[in-house]
This record gives structure tokens, sequence and C-alpha cells, in this order.
């Protein structure tokens, strides 16, 4: 798929981190950005910047998803590229264990198990979903392409530790659902494709302090850095622009394979 002024873009987690790196290249290309985000201020700001339009937009709420792609869609026309950013963590905590202050066995609470899947997992496929419904009504393009979607799980999806299970499966999730949905999608000509980033130099990573930063950095075999935002937005685009990729999950970590804790 060629990127250019004829192209409409949607990035959920848009304001910052791996989304605003994507929102700014994808810009640069010439194509239409919104920006899906709660935080209003960083949304807006990069919107100016980028000459795009934001919506806040909760993607684990069904009315506010589908308020976000109606604003998209009414002040740049209907979206061929979806980029799915939005997430949060879990904080490390362990399934079952014991308390060390108070000696007694404690566990995960199934709330905040559920509220981490229905970010994850539940709002990456809600805006697939309403991405799909849409570009179906668009004129195919070369080769019968409509649209190209691209998630974000990590490698936690694969290597996860101790202490991150609700995130774990969050992301472990959507790349189980990657195949299956560009196999339900391919009569359609609409493709989609996940990254799974290892550690990267977005704002979580920022506050740390710089020994956690230096570790970190040298748990990585090649090259011994954080990844950098621009590095994710580059595989990104190679996915839309590149046609034949389809129904794939790349990790995307300096060959990092992360260890249990």
């Amino acid at each position: 798929m060629k990127i250019d002024g004829s192209v409409a873009a949607i990035i959920t987690g848009g304001a910052s981190g791996l989304g605003a790196a994507t929102a700014r290249a994808l810009a640069v290309r010439g194509a239409k950005v919104t920006l899906f985000d709660l935080n209003a201020a960083r949304g807006e700001a990069l919107a100016a910047e980028i000459g795009g339009t934001f919506a806040k937009v909760d993607v684990a709420d069904e009315a506010s998803a589908i308020a976000g792609f109606e604003a998209a869609r009414s002040a740049h026309g209907q979206e061929r590229i979806l980029i799915n950013c939005a997430g949060i963590g879990s904080g490390a905590q362990r399934t079952a264990s014991i308390d060390r202050e108070s000696g007694k066995p404690t566990r995960f609470p199934t709330d905040r198990f559920e509220k981490v899947i229905a970010v994850n997992l539940v709002g990456t496929f809600r805006c697939i979903a309403l991405a799909a419904e849409g570009m179906l009504t668009l004129d195919p393009l070369e080769h019968g392409e409509r649209g190209a979607i691209v998630n974000t799980a990590s490698v936690a999806a694969e290597d996860g530790q101790i202490g991150q299970v609700a995130y774990t499966a969050s992301k472990a999730g959507i790349v189980g659902m990657t195949l299956p949905i560009a196999r339900d999608l391919s009569n359609a000509g609409i493709r989609v494709n996940t990254i799974l980033p290892g550690i990267f130099d977005t704002p979580l990573l920022a506050s740390a302090p710089e020994k956690v930063r230096t570790a970190l950095s040298a748990s990585v075999p090649f090259p011994q850095r954080l990844g950098d935002p621009d590095e994710y937005a580059q595989l990104a685009l190679t996915m839309i622009e590149c046609s034949y990729f389809n129904g794939e999950d790349v990790r995307l970590d300096g060959a990092i394979r992360m260890s249990p804790r």
C-alpha cells in the first residue's frame, strides 16, 4: 500500500511513545492521521504538530471507540490504516503468593486481570473490527487491497516474566488472534500483522533511574540499548507498504529473551 495524502490512518495510544513515533512517520509520508488517546493535552499537541486530528478515546469502552471512529472519518474519510498501540501494564504481582508483611496467602485480583484484558486484548479486537467494518466500504486498490492493520503485542507474549500474568495473557491473546483475523479478512483485502516490541525507550522508562535503564540496555544482546520508537514506526510502515506482509507476528527486540524475573 502506498502511503500518501490519499490515505487516512488511525493510531490508538497515539499521543506518546510508539504510537506518537508512528504518527509522525505516517504524517511525513502525507497520510491524514487521527490519534486516539486518553491524554487530551498530549494528543491535541501532537495532532497540531503533524496536521492531524485527535479524539479522546477509551478503547475498552464500546461507545467511546465508536465515537472516535466516527470523528476520525468525519475529519479525514474512511481510514485504510489502523495502528493499535493503546495498552496498559498490570504491575508486578504473582498469581498467588505469601504476603511478606502479613505472612498470609494472597492472589492477583481478578478485576485487575480483567481490566488489563479489557484494554489490551478486547480493546485491540474492538478497534480491528470497527476499522475492518469501515474498510469494507472502500474500493480496492491494486491487487484488491482495502486496508492494513498493525497491532502491538510484546515479547512478554512469548517470554512472560514472574508477576506479568495479566499483561502476558493480554499480549499473547493479540498474537494468537492475528492469523485468524488475517484469514477472516483475506477475502476483503485487509491485511493484519502484529509487532512484539522488546524494551523500548518510551515515556514509561524515561522516568526510570539511570541505573535501571543501564541494566535494561545491557540485557539486550545487540545493539545493547533500549529500542527507539522510530524503529517501531519503521517496521509498522514496512508492514503497511509491503502487500505480501500478512498474518505475521514479528519480534523487534535486539535478540533479547526475557529471563523468569
